[in-house]
């Protein structure tokens, strides 16, 4: 018997220690290609003074950050760490798991903007405009983070952040009220963003109809981009519901717990942060062309994809 368990426990450690390996290769991998476009967007002026770019960059920074941060966390759950190392951990997955899906709405109404009102989208779209976008997306995106912590340090013990715990977001929920609290929160950010989407997706269609010729086809590349858009969000939106399937999870088993957050991460994390590359790396003609080239002396392609 004693034979057999260290058989399981060998195959156990194995098996996780594959896994690991998987997303810190997933992780480098598309690390790699969000840095390579970040230098694309760098180098190349032409997209400083675009919001749809700015916005793009902001995704590339967010999802490279939140990478690191979530693949920290992943190792991390294979032992115990103090309360205190682990909230300084996820307050900046907290924010940043969030950042990615407000921006990528933000990114849906500013198509909807060029395509349903194209003589303001230089005004409501400026640069400026984008400055001060940026700072209401992160602070929008800070709002759950705030709320979690703010009930977690009203009801926590001063002993309680010297002991030592599985590192997790379900650790700041001491009391039942406080999974609703969350719940609340994910629940009404996911219908903000949700309704946004899909108000944008009916207006553009509504003008795709209505419109002939090269601005038909325009407006069709519009239509696939909030598509994407819309797919890639709605794959973020999900993983604001998957740590309440988590927390009974972890009730149940924590190996069963470990396992499910490793899908979950796969699936909701590092997936939907790839599609960002696809969407503008290689479907945007101007910055495919920009990332062929990357000298000092290329200029910008005057053709893009909406």
């Amino acid at each position: 018997m004693a034979g057999n368990s260290s058989l399981i426990c060998a195959f156990l450690h194995q098996l996780l220690t594959v896994r690991v390996m998987i997303v810190h290769t997933l992780v480098i991998i598309f690390l790699c290609i969000n840095m390579l476009l970040i230098v694309t967007f760098v180098k190349k002026e032409c997209f400083h003074t675009s919001a749809r770019y700015i916005l793009f960059f902001v995704t590339l920074l967010s999802d490279s950050f939140l990478l690191v941060m979530t693949d920290i966390l992943l190792i991390l759950t294979r032992c115990s760490v103090q309360v205190w190392l682990c909230i300084i951990i996820t307050l900046f997955v907290l924010v940043y798991s969030i950042v990615t899906p407000v921006t990528l709405t933000a990114m849906t109404l500013e198509r909807y903007v060029a395509i349903c009102m194209p003589l303001r989208h230089g005004q409501l779209c400026s640069t400026r405009s984008i400055k001060y976008c940026i700072l209401i997306i992160h602070g929008l995106s800070s709002g759950p983070c705030i709320v979690i912590i703010s009930m977690f340090f009203a009801t926590a013990s001063i002993s309680f952040y010297s002991q030592y715990t599985i590192c997790s977001v379900e650790m700041f929920m001491l009391y039942r009220w406080q999974d609703h609290a969350r719940s609340a929160v994910s629940q009404f950010y996911f219908m903000i963003m949700g309704i946004t989407i899909v108000f944008s997706y009916v207006q553009i269609m509504k003008v795709a109809k209505a419109a002939s010729g090269e601005n038909k086809k325009s407006t069709q590349k519009g239509v696939r981009t909030v598509i994407l858009h819309g797919f890639q969000l709605l794959l973020c939106l999900v993983q604001l519901w998957s740590p309440f399937i988590e927390t009974a999870v972890l009730q149940i088993d924590v190996n069963l717990f470990r396992d499910f957050r490793y899908f979950n991460y796969v699936l909701f994390s590092i997936v939907p942060r790839c599609l960002s590359p696809l969407i503008y790396g290689l479907r945007d003609e101007t910055f495919f062309l920009s990332l062929k080239n990357l000298m000092p002396t290329s200029s910008c392609s005057k053709k893009h994809v909406i």
